[in-house]
């Protein structure tokens, strides 16, 4: 009977944490999002992927909300990108429409990017409003280091798990 309880433990224990790799939900902020407040507005950017590889296409996300949270119908944007205190891009202002953006982006170089986003006449004093937010592009390395760093969590669990185990189990045969 005992035997029993510690095999079900033991695939509960197998089975629970291998869930996580078939679910689309996301448990925690995303790597490359962001938001901040400034004076009644708050912006918000993401990346699709959320971890950015240089040389491919993303997609960069953006919505404008008040201070009730409803996006705003109508507002004027403009972007600027930089790069080691450089600035390598910019997307002039714009009027945009129904509080979001999707605009396609493609990393030529690895390393944190900063996005400097000006929210133009929405100001209560008529001027611009910058919103700062950082954005990190990988190599195709930066995926090995995490599987490296996921695979010796992983390993470092079974080697607990099967010392653990192992006591209990000479402590039932006595």
């Amino acid at each position: 009977m005992k035997m029993r309880i510690v095999t079900i433990f033991v695939l509960l224990l197998l089975i629970f944490p291998s869930i996580g790799f078939f679910m689309d939900a996301e448990a925690h902020p995303l790597f490359n999002s962001s938001e901040e407040w400034m004076g009644d507005h708050r912006v918000q950017i993401s990346t699709q992927p959320e971890i950015p590889a240089v040389g491919e296409k993303i997609q960069v996300l953006l919505r404008v909300v008040d201070a009730d949270f409803e996006e705003l119908d109508r507002f004027l944007l403009g972007i600027r990108i930089f790069y080691h205190e450089n600035q390598i891009g910019a997307i002039q202002p714009a009027v945009y429409e129904d509080g979001h953006l999707e605009m396609d982006y493609a990393f030529e170089e690895s390393g944190n990017h900063i996005f400097y986003v000006d929210l133009y006449d929405v100001a209560q004093d008529g001027g611009v409003l910058t919103y700062v937010f950082n954005i990190s592009a990988q190599s195709q390395f930066g995926y090995i280091f995490i599987g490296a760093i996921t695979c010796g969590g992983i390993m470092g669990g079974v080697i607990f798990g099967y010392i653990y185990f192992s006591k209990l189990r000479s402590k039932l045969r006595r």
